[in-house]
């Protein structure tokens, strides 16, 4: 794929890479996950498990990567390496499911929850104010937000690679020192608060939380599946990491850049999340009831529409916190959207370059980017919101992805005795070992989900196999 990474502009710098895998990580999941991991897991320290846990799993998937980058340093990059490893038709299973749910449906989710999150502030932005009705569609002030959002950054991706890192820089660098900010609120400005020792004396003792709200002691391998089921929330909040791959006929000396960045970038933010989760349990008592009169009486497991980080604010800052989170929540997804903006259709394009995509979106603009595969996104996004779909989608795809992940680590072997003597500046740090827990511990995972959860793993895999058959009919009518 030389020749297409000639095609585009070389700009992006390891700051830029470390900044674009924060950005697309760091959404409006961490503000609210770990209510719903709360609920299934029951205590402070199985709730720090639960993110420690995500931290090893998505860092050690970074290190597995950067072989793949250093080895392949094309633009595409997961896609590319699941098609030099297994077959086009894999390599295009991934891109499928990508554009159809995973990076669309991403995008049309957090373009609404950066709406949702600014009806706070201006409370004309809101479900319920219904703009047009016909039938099924029903477009809200809420919706009109969310498109003009992907519209605006769908726009600005097509001035430039330039102006894309300089935006990615400004809102990553803006939600990291407010993380940090968070944090040490969190720390000195409710120290000896009585949450805190609330949490301490009960720090391993494991429930769910089951039918009428009644607590279910956990142990045991009950324990142990628990604990997987919580993970997928917890990973799907650390989720993202892999788009700077996509992008790497870009970087500057990108079998160097690509690996440090995906490296840095997951180990911040894992930091970050563990730190954010140890606030919560500090400020907020982890056990509540979801008809509590105040932030302390639901906590952790019950906050107002799991919005945590909220509850935890308004602690300190009282009536003032839902602004003030609000205000970052913003800001944070819209970092995040313009991250996955900018990232994602670089894999289209390498599609387009191997006829497994329309051969317009292998064309690059005069601000050398690809800009049809990127209005393509946006349109086929905007659609996604305008269904209300994209969550049941998302939904859908959790196996897919857990999926894929596997798969692509599993290139690790394939490769290095498929192609032994391809150079390899950076190799994955532990292998064989490391990459097999991880290969090892997503299997599980899924193997759990299949089991407990169904209703959302098959229906992923129906969209997967899918396209099995428009794969060999776009090759014969290609």
């Amino acid at each position: 794929m030389q020749a297409e990474n000639n095609l585009l502009k070389k700009r992006v710098n390891l700051f830029d890479g470390i900044s674009i895998v924060a950005g697309a990580m760091i959404g409006s999941g961490i503000f609210i996950t770990s209510a719903d991991i709360a609920r299934s897991v029951g205590s402070p320290g199985w709730l720090m498990v639960v993110w420690l846990i995500t931290g090893i799993i998505t860092v050690i998937g970074a290190i597995s990567y950067g072989e793949l980058a250093s080895m392949m340093p094309d633009v595409g990059g997961q896609y590319v390496y699941l098609r030099e490893a297994y077959n086009p038709l894999i390599g295009f299973l991934f891109g499928w499911t990508t554009f159809l749910v995973i990076q669309c449906g991403s995008i049309a989710a957090v373009a609404v929850a950066f709406a949702k999150f600014s009806g706070v502030l201006f409370p004309w932005i809101s479900d319920r104010n219904i703009l047009f009705e016909a039938g099924f569609l029903k477009i809200s002030t809420t919706m009109v937000v969310a498109i003009s959002m992907i519209a605006f950054l769908t726009w600005l991706n097509t001035r430039g690679i330039v102006t894309g890192k300089i935006v990615v820089n400004i809102f990553t660098s803006t939600k990291v020192l407010a993380l940090f900010g968070f944090i040490l609120i969190g720390f000195f400005a409710i120290k000896g608060h009585e949450s805190w020792e609330i949490n301490k004396a009960v720090f391993w003792e494991a429930g769910q939380i089951g039918a009428n709200n009644q607590v279910i002691p956990l142990s045991g391998f009950v324990l142990v599946t628990a604990v997987a089921t919580a993970l997928v929330g917890s990973l799907f909040s650390s989720d993202a990491w892999y788009n700077v791959t996509y992008i790497s006929g870009e970087v500057i000396n990108p079998k160097r850049t690509v690996p440090l960045s995906l490296i840095f970038g997951t180990l911040i933010v894992s930091v970050i999340y563990l730190f954010i989760n140890w606030v919560y349990i500090r400020i907020l008592p982890l056990s509540g009831s979801p008809d509590g009169t105040d932030v302390l009486a639901r906590g952790i497991q019950f906050a107002t529409d799991d919005r945590v980080a909220t509850s935890a604010m308004s602690v300190v800052f009282g009536d003032y916190a839902a602004i003030i989170m609000a205000v970052f929540v913003m800001i944070s997804t819209f970092g995040c959207n313009h991250g996955l903006i900018l990232a994602g259709p670089r894999v289209y394009y390498a599609m387009a370059m191997d006829g497994l995509f329309f051969k317009r979106v292998a064309r690059i603009n005069s601000k050398g980017v690809p800009g049809f595969a990127i209005a393509i996104q946006g349109i086929w996004a905007i659609l996604l919101c305008l269904s209300g779909t994209y969550s049941d989608l998302l939904d859908y795809v959790i196996f897919a992805v857990l999926l894929f992940f596997a798969l692509t680590i599993f290139t690790l072997y394939i490769l290095r005795v498929k192609k032994p003597d391809v150079p390899r500046p950076y190799k994955a740090w532990g292998y064989p070992v490391i990459p097999a827990l991880y290969i090892l511990t997503t299997t599980f995972i899924m193997v759990i989900l299949l089991i407990y959860k169904p209703n959302y793993t098959f229906p992923g895999l129906v969209i997967v196999l899918l396209g099995i058959p428009v794969y060999y009919l776009w090759r014969r009518f290609s």
